[in-house]
């Protein structure tokens, strides 16, 4: 049985000074049966707020599309990493003064959202049911982790080609650069081939090198485009939107990796309650996934099929490089990895918590 979030005074204290003492009852959703109704609810509030980890150029040919069939709403996008859009909801949904209404949950960020999304039918408004997880939430795209490099600094046949490849001594000192949280080491959680115990020494291991930690994977991601460090963790779809732009960048054959669920979900309390089902369901539709696809944010086959490379290019790109993945399936996978994280970051010495 899920326990409900506990309400942090301090957070409630901080809020209050900034907004003031009274709290305001949120407006009410409207029993829309279908999308044409919701269309004209979410018409009458007459925007939407969504947070995203996404640079909004990413975004914008989707909200672009949105626009162009919901005429009347306008899309107000701001990218704010996961873990802060957690804390901000909390603290506002306790305050009663929540600012946004379609927010982001994957990995680490999963298990905390679940209460504080609004239920939604989703079923009622074309959400396919692959697509539903949990009830509230919506599978939108994936966020595969890769190790990527840089090509003017290390040649194709140099790049690490496995994970052990990534402990020789050449990348000792600073030539690796890797995200301090240790989300990328979600697929030895995972895979059964590796598993738990082999991950915490692996990365006992890879803190041996004295690899440059950064806070986030994008930060990794810059260091490596830039030619700070010659590797490092990555996202996939970072890599393939700057490489498009002519950065020296690449995808680095190291396997089996973890192609990361992200869900969209209202949150209760949101300002604009019938907006922010109807952004999330033409994100989850045919129509919101075409658009999405051109910025690489995609559903990808839960385990590796390449099937689809010839129309999906995140998984012509993960096959090219032979990197084969697994995501996620269930909530007992979420448990697994809130306590796993912790014990890598332990390992690694970074404790970022």
């Amino acid at each position: 049985m899920r326990h409900r979030r506990l309400r942090r005074l301090t957070a409630i204290a901080v809020l209050t000074a900034l907004l003031g003492t009274a709290c305001s009852e949120p407006p009410p959703v409207p029993d829309a049966k279908n999308l044409a109704e919701l269309y004209q609810a979410a018409k009458a509030e007459g925007q939407v707020v969504w947070f995203a980890p996404k640079p909004e150029a990413q975004m914008r040919k989707a909200i672009q599309a949105f626009q162009k069939k919901y005429p009347g709403i306008a899309v107000k996008y701001t990218n704010k990493k996961a873990p802060d859009l957690v804390t901000q909801l909390n603290v506002e949904q306790a305050a009663g003064r929540v600012s946004f209404d379609v927010s982001n949950a994957g990995g680490l960020t999963v298990l905390p959202s679940l209460d504080m999304a609004a239920p939604v039918d989703w079923a009622r408004y074309q959400v396919p049911g692959a697509q539903i997880f949990d009830g509230n939430f919506v599978y939108v795209w994936a966020v595969p982790k890769v190790w990527a490099y840089n090509t003017n600094a290390v040649p194709a046949a140099s790049a690490p080609r496995s994970w052990d490849d990534l402990l020789s001594p050449r990348w000792n000192d600073g030539k690796l650069t890797v995200e301090s949280r240790g989300s990328f080491m979600t697929v030895w959680a995972q895979d059964p081939a590796l598993g738990t115990d082999a991950g915490r020494d692996y990365a006992s291991r890879l803190a041996q090198l004295h690899p440059h930690f950064t806070d986030n994977t994008t930060q990794a991601h810059t260091n490596i485009v830039s030619g700070q460090t010659p590797a490092g963790t990555d996202l996939i779809n970072l890599v393939l939107d700057d490489r498009a732009k002519g950065a020296p960048i690449a995808v680095a054959p190291v396997g089996p990796t973890n192609a990361n669920k992200a869900y969209l979900f209202v949150p209760e309390g949101s300002p604009h309650p019938a907006a922010g089902r109807l952004l999330t369901a033409f994100l989850a539709s045919a129509e919101g996934q075409a658009a999405l696809a051109g910025s690489y944010n995609s559903i990808l086959p839960t385990r590796t099929d390449c099937s689809q490379a010839s129309r999906n290019r995140v998984v012509a790109a993960l096959c090219a490089a032979g990197v084969q993945w697994f995501s996620e399936t269930d909530i007992k996978q979420y448990e697994r990895f809130s306590g796993f994280f912790p014990q890598i970051e332990q390992a690694m010495g970074t404790d970022v918590n």
